[in-house]
């Protein structure tokens, strides 16, 4: 798989603390009720297949599958992929690349994009965005989570340098790409950053 520099140090950095990764934030039980309650109302209303496009540990994967979606998870970082099919051996997972992702033109009736864009340059965000609409069906939903803030900045991740995004930023791109924005969620936890997800939908 080519990777670009910055792709490669986005992998070289998690791979390096993958087990710490997963075993601070692996399990559904760590995440969110709230976020819980979105991801799962979100994919209840899906008809087909679903992407878990840049998956991490396999988390919310198994957790949908779980639940009776049709899902597979893809993450660039091989020992990511690894713990998740150890882990959860039901759910199918591969390597790929978010701005090349394994999968066919319009085969996908929904991908969920969990925090997996936040070390995603923003000149390499339009192409991240028209990768995910060139594989959803007409119709196919995205639901995308981030770090939301008032500009487009870099921040101090704990692993690598990651962005904050502003809500109608974000928005604009999606619309750039022939989304249709259907929902918009932002909150703020006592001791984490602010939060955004968005809705969309291809309109193919």
């Amino acid at each position: 798989m080519d990777e670009s520099e910055s792709v490669a140090a986005v992998r070289a950095a998690y791979g390096e603390r993958a087990d710490e990764y997963v075993d601070l934030l692996g399990d559904i039980d760590a995440m969110s009720p709230r976020d819980r309650a979105l991801i799962a109302d979100w994919a209840a209303r899906i008809d087909g297949r679903i992407l878990d496009a840049g998956c991490g540990p396999g988390h919310w994967t198994a957790y949908l599958r779980g639940l009776g979606a049709d899902i597979e998870g893809v993450d660039l970082v091989p020992e990511f992929i690894a713990s998740a099919r150890a882990r959860f051996p039901d759910t199918a997972f591969q390597r790929g690349a978010l701005e090349t992702l394994p999968v066919d033109t319009g085969a996908l009736a929904g991908l969920l994009s969990w925090y997996s864009l936040i070390h995603v340059e923003p000149a390499r965000m339009p192409t991240t965005l028209h990768e995910f609409a060139r594989c959803l069906a007409p119709g196919g939903s995205l639901l995308l989570g981030f770090f939301e803030g008032p500009r487009t900045e870099p921040f101090d991740h704990a692993v690598t340098t990651a962005y904050f995004w502003p809500v109608d930023a974000m928005r604009r791109l999606l619309r750039n790409e022939g989304f249709e924005i259907v929902d918009v969620v932002t909150r703020s936890d006592p001791g984490s950053r602010p939060h955004a997800a968005i809705e969309a939908v291809s309109n193919g």
